[in-house]
């Protein structure tokens, strides 16, 4: 399964996530902002290649759907993870491992 992950600047919350899953068997991962100013700009090419996108607020969801609204979108998920965490923070970790292990264990009950 392909997972992006996605911040305002993929400076510190979405390498993190991409950090931590980068070995997971489970997933292909990549991490992307929303923000002029990112490292790696989320693309065309980086909505299409995703299963699912992890977004660590609403409003970069939000920002993705309407730039790339003629594209079919993947499943958005918002962990809910304000800008107040330097890469790497152990509490960032908890908080992405949290919500995307909630969100996987969710799917499979669903199946």
């Amino acid at each position: 399964m392909n997972v992006l992950f996605v911040c305002g600047r993929n400076q510190w919350r979405s390498p993190t996530a991409e950090t931590i899953y980068r070995n997971d068997d489970r997933f292909n991962v990549r991490s992307a902002g929303v923000s002029d100013q990112s490292s790696r700009k989320v693309t065309t090419k980086t909505v299409v290649w995703a299963d699912v996108i992890f977004v660590m607020e609403s409003d970069y969801g939000s920002r993705i759907r309407k730039t790339f609204r003629e594209l079919k979108m993947p499943r958005i998920v918002n962990l809910e993870i304000p800008d107040v965490y330097q890469y790497m923070d152990q509490e960032l970790i908890e908080l992405i491992q949290q919500g995307v292990e909630s969100y996987f264990d969710d799917q499979h009950q669903s199946d």
